[in-house]
């Protein structure tokens, strides 16, 4: 890579920390006010965190395309599955590159972590507590982020499949997967371990509606976020898959495209079913629709980009609602659904989308399907496995005095909002 393609990718990087403020505005807007800032905290904990880790271990792990790697030798192929870096601060990790290459790959790695890690908080809202949220991101950052971005970015064996099958390799252009779906299922696991927030189901197991408090502060975010999400897709479509600099017209504008029509969606789905659009609700449609577009920002078409933004918002309605109603999973923020889920929607779509030919659609298919499979059969176990053995050493959800005083109180000892009152009747005497 050029210098001049380098600094092109740092500039763009330094767009990146603008959809880790989004979503962590989104994530404290659709909370309680009683731990608004309790949200934030874990936000920015989170990332510090996961730039400590990721330069101390994750970028070693996660490797590069062409570096050291731990291999596993089946049917006489060599299947690259953990990055074997040595990271010195001085040295290039990028081989007979410049050092500064290695420290632009370091800088995205740090960017991508940290939005992954945080995409939790929003699902744990007013429970999860600061000390095992900052366990949990230095696990998740060391290795579990690393060890799927290698797989996918780094040389690792996804992106193996098609010089071992001669089809095609598994495609995650702007880290709908590496990112978003990995986020998602820890989201996932949080919500499993911590349960729902007290007050959120009767005993007759019915859902009541706990609103976000500041939905101004959340459509503020969908705005910031865009341009976050443009500037990491843009920096992961040059370092990643060499793609020339002119194309990051195109994921601007798919990037927009997909995101406009995701929240569209959902006003649509939304004045049709309740006669009101819901405003919380077509905000994640934005975020879903950046999301699943991401996946093949810088292959696909406008159209394709609009028919997959249009279609993440319209799933994610039902996705929310399901997760809610029928499986009683607590999820403030949405995190599952519009990370996750619709992650999931955009690495399919990307198979479907993405001009490889028709004889090539069928491989195309097939190792996105592969991935998805890994997502889902390997990293979810794992996911929620380490969180089970961390949860028993340092205890996530808050006791009962949380739950009642709010986590702004409970774990920082005052309120975001001092001025206010922030408690609901849920916890008077009845």
């Amino acid at each position: 890579m050029t210098s001049e393609n380098l600094v092109l990718c740092l500039v763009l990087l330094l767009l990146s920390p603008l959809a880790i403020a989004g979503l962590a505005l989104i994530n404290q807007g659709l909370g309680r006010s009683r731990s608004a800032a309790h949200a934030m905290m874990g936000t920015l904990c989170t990332l510090a965190i996961a730039a400590i880790v990721m330069v101390v271990v994750g970028a070693g792990f996660a490797g590069f395309k062409g570096g050291g790697a731990y291999s596993i030798h089946l049917g006489g192929v060599a299947w690259d599955w953990l990055g074997n870096t040595s990271l010195s601060m001085g040295n290039s990790l990028l081989g007979s590159q410049s050092a500064a290459a290695g420290y632009v790959l370091v800088c995205l790695h740090i960017f991508a972590s940290g939005l992954a890690a945080m995409i939790p908080l929003g699902a744990g809202s007013d429970r999860w507590r600061l000390a095992p949220i900052c366990a949990s991101s230095a696990l998740f950052s060391g290795f579990t982020y690393p060890l799927i971005a290698h797989w996918v970015w780094g040389g690792g064996w996804l992106s193996q499949l098609a010089v071992h099958f001669g089809g095609a390799s598994f495609v995650d252009v702007g880290g709908a997967g590496v990112i978003q779906i990995t986020g998602g299922l820890t989201a996932l696991s949080i919500v499993w371990i911590v349960g729902p927030r007290r007050g959120k189901y009767t005993t007759d197991a019915l859902s009541t509606a706990i609103p976000g408090h500041n939905i101004v502060l959340v459509l503020f975010g969908c705005v910031l976020a865009l341009l976050g999400w443009i500037g990491l897709e843009s920096a992961t479509s040059l370092l990643f898959y060499n793609l020339a600099p002119i194309r990051i017209a195109v994921i601007v504008v798919n990037a927009i495209l997909s995101a406009s029509c995701g929240c569209l969606a959902v006003v649509v789905v939304t004045q049709v079913r309740y006669r009101k659009p819901d405003a919380s609700l077509s905000a994640n449609g934005w975020i879903a629709g950046l999301v699943a577009g991401s996946a093949g920002c810088a292959f696909v078409s406008p159209l394709a980009a609009m028919l997959t933004g249009a279609v993440a918002g319209s799933l994610l309605i039902f996705m929310i609602e399901f997760l809610e109603l029928k499986l009683l999973i607590d999820d403030p923020s949405g995190s599952i659904s519009v990370h996750a889920g619709a992650g999931v929607w955009g690495l399919i779509s990307v198979a479907f989308f993405t001009p490889v030919g028709n004889e090539l659609r069928g491989a195309q298919i097939l190792a996105q399907l592969v991935g998805i499979a890994t997502f889902l059969g390997f990293m979810l176990p794992w996911i929620h496995a380490v969180n089970l053995i961390l949860n028993r050493l340092v205890p996530y959800r808050v006791d009962r005095d949380g739950d009642r005083q709010g986590m702004d109180i409970r774990e920082l000892g005052a309120g975001a909002y001092p001025e206010f009152v922030v408690h609901s009747e849920e916890f008077l005497p009845r």
